[in-house]
């Protein structure tokens, strides 16, 4: 049987839980993006025929990626959760769920920047290099520069599986939207819950889609 909830009251916790979600969702972009960066920089660096070419770096860091991008999220939560909690302190909590999302959003980016970066015409680096352009300045005059554009595209792609990701760490824990449906929502058979939940997620994603799109557009047109 349903139960009645009094949203005049439920509202704050709704809030509280909005914001707790764009948390999670915020800060493990940004830091997801600065170790995906990294990692996405050394595997084309190091790739055959590249500037710093290493085959042994570069076949460890794509079968480490190649190991954890598949693996489900709930189930890689679970795994690192002693990681977790040597690191976090805890295994419950808004900081909890952003560790692991930023490890399994760190590996996704780094795999898109490197797509991005392969799709480069090769010309243009030759081009620089014939202009004496040192690897620093070929790296973020170059590489970095070229490739923004469809790079934003590829973290709006991120950030709205981040959405998700947030949401099923809130069903074990992990405070936001996702806690917020499993506990008033299902655990209770409101449905009133898990619809106002839905659509507030369905507006997120809309918003950072909408963003990703104006921004990229902004880059390539540069």
């Amino acid at each position: 049987m349903e139960v009645t909830i009094d949203w005049g009251a439920f509202w704050p916790k709704v809030v509280d839980a909005l914001g707790e979600t764009v948390l999670m969702v915020a800060v493990t972009l940004i830091f997801a993006s600065i170790l995906g960066l990294a990692l996405g920089l050394l595997l084309f660096l190091t790739r055959k025929g590249s500037l710093y070419e290493n085959r042994i770096l570069f076949v460890l860091l794509n079968f480490v990626i190649n190991v954890v991008r598949p693996v489900p999220f709930i189930i890689f939560l679970v795994t690192i959760s002693p990681l977790t909690r040597f690191v976090i302190g805890s295994t419950i909590g808004t900081w909890a769920a952003i560790f692991p999302m930023t490890i399994i959003a760190a590996f996704a980016i780094g795999r898109v920047v490197e797509n991005n970066l392969v799709s480069i015409d090769p010309g243009m680096i030759e081009a620089a290099k014939a202009l004496g352009a040192s690897p620093l300045q070929i790296i973020f005059g170059v590489l970095i520069r070229e490739s923004l554009g469809p790079l934003i595209l590829g973290l709006t792609f991120i950030s709205i599986a981040l959405i998700d990701f947030s949401a099923v760490a809130g069903m074990v824990g992990g405070g936001g939207l996702g806690s917020l449906a499993m506990t008033y929502g299902y655990q209770r058979f409101n449905t009133s819950v898990m619809v106002v939940t839905i659509i507030i997620l369905i507006v997120l994603v809309q918003a950072a889609q909408y963003a990703g799109n104006y921004l990229s557009r902004k880059f390539l047109r540069r």
